[in-house]
């Protein structure tokens, strides 16, 4: 079992190599996916984060809310970014699971700009 400084680490990998996968998937118009590995970019982050003070879920809800409580409550992150983490989440549901439903090429865009954001201030948090 890896100790936290690593799996801090392996989680910071993940969230920039989930950043160039889904910059690879948008330069192929594949936009739902683009907006899936964005997400897991931020959540990724997210997880890292909780790390940091010792709270290991795998569970997508409880990362979103440990993140609110512990991050945007406590004014670590910004309202802002509470919010499009959620919106990341959403969102990744219309591209995992939106049968007919599809996310955009803007949103796809705008997805990638915002899990860049989110891991800028995961580091950040990590460099205090």
């Amino acid at each position: 079992m890896m100790n936290n400084g690593s799996e801090i680490n392996e989680n910071l990998k993940r969230a920039e190599t989930s950043i160039k996968a889904a910059k690879d998937m948008i330069e192929k118009e594949y936009y739902d996916i683009a907006a899936s590995r964005a997400y897991y970019a931020a959540f990724y982050a997210a997880s890292a984060l909780l790390l940091g003070e010792n709270i290991d879920t795998t569970k997508h809800s409880g990362v979103i809310a440990s993140i609110h409580r512990l991050f945007v409550k406590a004014g670590k992150l910004d309202k802002e970014q509470g919010r499009n983490l959620q919106w990341l989440f959403d969102l990744r549901g219309v591209g995992d699971y939106g049968v007919s439903e599809h996310v955009s090429a803007g949103e796809a865009y705008k997805a990638i700009k915002v899990a860049q954001d989110f891991l800028a201030a995961s580091l950040e948090i990590f460099e205090k």
